[in-house]
């Protein structure tokens, strides 16, 4: 029965968490999702369900890590759409990140964006994929396995013989450099 309200209260400060930042942030939110979706509403309101859904995941796992909420979400979204993007070009178990990024850009949503938002994403996805080019072999697997794999912090464990909090630090280094990349803007 302790156990039950220590996981109800570190859930509920979680909530509180992401319901303030969800707030704060909704409006903005829905306006990078609508330039991401190519001013189609329908799938902007499927990146804010899709990131509203992680993001909530991710604060109740480690409610006491977040020192950003309100950032937390912007970087769930870009994520989700990019997951979006990769998934519907996933082809195989070799991923060429600078051909993925290229294609997604001219076939998946290439049609529906203006020539500004194209260039704008365009960009965004080439300081990316400069991040990943400079990685090391090991920095490069633990990107692959977290972020085009979308493994579980278990799995990548498990595969990297290393303990999970290691992964999780690891992979929170991976988006510190992704994050300084996309905000040299």
């Amino acid at each position: 029965m302790e156990s039950g309200r220590q996981a109800h209260g570190a859930f509920g400060t979680a909530d509180e968490m992401f319901v303030n930042a969800w707030q704060a942030t909704l409006p903005e939110l829905r306006r990078r999702a609508l330039r991401l979706a190519g001013g189609r509403r329908d799938r902007a309101e499927d990146l804010i369900g899709d990131t509203a859904v992680k993001a909530l995941l991710f604060m109740r796992g480690s409610p006491d890590s977040l020192t950003d909420p309100a950032g937390l979400l912007m970087v769930v979204l870009r994520h989700v759409f990019l997951d979006g993007v990769r998934r519907g070009r996933r082809e195989g178990a070799t991923v060429d990140i600078a051909a993925d990024v290229q294609a997604a850009l001219e076939t998946r949503d290439g049609g529906g964006l203006s020539p500004l938002q194209h260039a704008e994403l365009r960009d965004q996805m080439n300081r990316v994929v400069a991040v990943v080019a400079a990685l090391t072999r090991e920095q490069k697997r633990l990107f692959a396995l977290r972020f085009v794999e979308d493994l579980p912090y278990v799995a990548i464990s498990e595969r990297l013989h290393i303990s999970e909090p290691l992964t999780r630090k690891r992979v929170e280094l991976l988006r510190r450099r992704l994050r300084t990349a996309d905000a040299r803007d």
